[in-house]
């Protein structure tokens, strides 16, 4: 068993993505210790929010999920005590890679959480997805309960049914628990890869003042990268009993919302939106979700587009993105 006096030593796995970056910032600024796990050694997302001396308090570890020894080997020589697991490959390279994909997503959580198990560490935090949820038309009008079944139409989302699977009899069998969370449609600095990544790519072009045409319109629920990461950081906190998995809420939004929102908070650029419609529903209950959190993260959409504009615009002039 963990020791839960211990000082906490969070492992982060796909910390070189989006939501991971933002987690190793916030967990830098709560002065957590920190061990990164990411089979690439590629910081630029890192270094858009934090200094490379800000990052000397952050310990790197180049590993391959993929490779149980590896793995093993992260938790048993930093000593970990939580874990926030969030290596996947989207969409798109399940899409293009099945097998990869496969081994990554599935198999790689299968060795954190055995991982976890055989050095004592009872709880984990791991992110799911409302891929994993069908088309509107499949589910009644509105926001989907949170027993709603799944019916996932690709790949990655059916990779995460697994996972969910994975924590569940973990739980029941081994007794190590976990908090799952299931985001929708992630902006932010650092958001450049993935099926919904083109909102957070318009608002880098309206930054360096270039037009850009969002490829999907419709309406869906959009959580700005910091607050997603927050949330993560308090799940792999928190201790629980069984394997719950919390959908991600928010206001469902138009994408053209969001263009007007660029267009207008950088007069002149051009932003457009298509009409192409993603196979998921407009939004997800949370309610689940703000019973079990004290503090459920939510920065106004209009404020969360600022500063990931204000933010590109200075990794601009500093030379830190093209």
């Amino acid at each position: 068993m963990s020791d839960d006096r211990r000082q906490p030593v969070i492992l982060v796995t796909g910390a070189m993505g989006c939501v991971g970056a933002w987690a190793l910032y916030h967990l830098v600024q709560r002065g957590l210790t920190a061990v990164s796990f990411d089979l690439s050694d590629n910081r630029s997302r890192l270094d858009l929010l934090l200094s490379r001396d800000e990052q000397q308090a952050i310990t790197f570890v180049q590993g391959d999920l993929t490779d149980y020894a590896q793995v093993n080997a992260a938790f048993q020589n930093y000593h970990i005590t939580h874990v926030i697991h969030l290596a996947a490959l989207q969409v798109p390279f399940c899409r293009a890679n099945p097998v990869l994909g496969a081994q990554v997503n599935v198999v790689g959580t299968v060795n954190i959480f055995e991982a976890a198990r055989q050095n004592g560490v009872r709880h984990i935090a791991h992110a799911s997805s409302v891929a994993i949820y069908g088309p509107a038309e499949r589910y009644p009008t509105g926001l989907i309960a949170p027993d709603a079944p799944p019916d996932p139409t690709t790949l990655y989302g059916v990779y995460k049914v697994a996972d969910e699977g994975i924590a569940r009899v973990y739980w029941q069998d081994y007794g190590v628990s976990s908090i799952g969370l299931r985001p929708y449609t992630i902006y932010g600095l650092g958001r450049d890869q993935g099926l919904t990544s083109e909102p957070t790519k318009a608002m880098l072009a309206a930054a360096a003042r270039r037009s850009y045409h969002i490829s999907f319109g419709g309406v869906m629920q959009f959580q700005y990268a910091s607050d997603v990461a927050q949330q993560f950081i308090d799940a792999a906190l928190m201790p629980a009993d069984g394997a719950p998995v919390f959908n991600l809420g928010g206001p469902p939004t138009p994408v053209e919302t969001v263009a007007d929102i660029i267009r207008r908070l950088r007069p002149g650029v051009e932003i457009t939106v298509g009409d192409q419609r993603l196979p998921f529903p407009i939004g997800f209950d949370d309610t689940p979700l703000r019973q079990q959190f004290a503090t459920v993260y939510e920065t106004p959409l209009e404020v969360g587009i600022e500063q990931t504009l204000n933010r590109f615009e200075c990794a601009l002039r500093e030379g830190l993105l093209a």
